[in-house]
């Protein structure tokens, strides 16, 4: 106690040596106190959160939620022990005192943030399928920038001295300019608002939005933007506010109902349509699927035809069958007995109307999975079927003339050698 006395008394006599030796041993504080919480206290906090078998807290401390809040130590030692230093002006104590204090709030806030995100992970993993149809990113990103504007006034009155409340004041004449800058945030928090209460978008549903060229699965929604990863693995950034103002198409419909649809029509060359004669009909009877269609056809057509002649109607007003309703009704079978066609789905194959390229055979089904390797290889399959079968109903696709026709029409055309008197060449009008 004599040496420390005699060591007090002897840096009074050198204030400049006081204040210095002072200044030192605040800053070594301050870094002991950074070191003891860093490497003391925060693995000591890290192994009992390791130790629990909660994984929720794990978040909080992957976030960095612990490690962000423990700044503020060293920075409070700062602002307690800056009057304690002697000699050293009041304007300066004053503004150490104030840039600490902001720092304290700016790490409170930025410590806040993480815990946000945080709570934003907890919510993934207590929930996952909740937080797929309803996520809360939005609104943690809104509270977000709340903090930061909330420690942004507190940081400026704190620097300045000032009360918040005055500051706060002064906004109501920036309203304007305010709106102005956070026009988009306030765009996108209505438009997460409504995306999440009625439904409309969720992570995981396929969006086509043509206009912004997005085609894919999203993959993110924030309060600014949701991204889509299109098919071609391109990310696509849409503004939220956009998804409420235009259109955009959500394919979660058929992802749920267990089926993609196909809509593709055969082209027929109508000049092949006709009807069929009765041996064709025995023919096609070796079908299954037509076997029963065939029958009671004929006696449909047989019933209606002997009221005719009974009633001495002339034979052209028969009934017959044709070769493209035959064609029909086999589709129709086939799509019904197919295994990896959707049973409970609508299926239909209907005639629509006739064009330059011919005839068109809608097939309108539902394939039983939404996987989209395995919807196309289905489509395929299906019209690889009908397109090889076609011929035995004397039915031909439609098909404009290209090269191969065109040359074989011209060797057609052409004489023959030897055609033609004393070897002359004739050429057919």
């Amino acid at each position: 106690m004599d040496l420390f006395e005699r060591w007090q008394q002897a840096l009074a006599q050198t204030p400049w040596l006081e204040t210095t030796v002072m200044l030192a041993a605040l800053v070594v504080l301050a870094t002991l106190a950074d070191l003891v919480v860093k490497r003391v206290l925060l693995r000591l906090i890290r192994r009992a959160v390791e130790a629990t078998p909660n994984k929720y807290d794990d978040a909080l401390l992957g976030r960095g939620v612990i490690a962000r809040l423990v700044n503020v130590i060293p920075a409070l030692v700062v602002f307690l022990g800056i009057p304690l230093v002697p000699g050293l002006p009041e304007g300066l104590v004053a503004v150490v005192r104030n840039v600490a204090n902001g720092y304290m709030i700016v790490t409170v806030a930025l410590s806040l943030g993480n815990l946000l995100n945080a709570i934003g992970d907890i919510y993934d993993r207590l929930d996952p399928e909740r937080a797929r149809t309803k996520p809360i990113k939005g609104y943690l990103q809104l509270f977000k920038i709340l903090a930061f504007i909330v420690a942004g006034i507190l940081v400026v009155a704190v620097l300045i001295e000032r009360s918040p409340l005055l500051l706060l004041s002064g906004l109501g004449a920036m309203t304007a300019v305010l709106m102005l800058v956070f026009k988009d945030t306030i765009l996108s928090f209505v438009a997460s608002v409504q995306l999440s209460s009625n439904d409309m978008l969720r992570v995981g549903d396929w969006l086509e939005m043509p206009a912004l060229n997005a085609d894919g699965d999203v993959i993110d929604i924030a309060l600014h933007t949701v991204k889509v990863q299109n098919w071609d693995r391109t990310i696509t950034t849409i503004p939220t506010w956009r998804l409420i103002n235009e259109s955009f198409k959500n394919w979660r419909g058929m992802s749920e109902s267990g089926g993609r649809r196909i809509k593709r029509s055969l082209f027929i060359d109508q000049s092949s349509i006709r009807f069929l004669h009765e041996d064709e009909r025995e023919r096609l009877r070796r079908f299954a699927l037509i076997e029963d269609y065939l029958a009671r056809k004929r006696e449909e057509l047989e019933a209606w035809n002997r009221k005719l002649i009974e009633q001495g109607r002339d034979p052209v007003n028969t009934r017959r069958v044709t070769n493209i309703g035959t064609f029909r009704a086999y589709v129709a079978a086939y799509l019904k007995a197919h295994p990896r066609v959707h049973g409970e789905l609508i299926q239909m194959v209907r005639q629509m109307p006739p064009g330059p390229a011919g005839l068109p055979i809608e097939v309108y089904c539902f394939t039983a999975t939404t996987a989209w390797v395995e919807y196309e290889s289905i489509q395929a399959d299906i019209f690889d079927h009908l397109y090889a079968i076609l011929p035995e109903f004397g039915l031909r696709v439609f098909q404009e003339p290209g090269g191969a026709d065109m040359r074989a029409m011209l060797a057609a055309l052409s004489p023959q050698p030897g055609e033609g008197g004393g070897g002359s060449t004739t050429r057919p009008q």
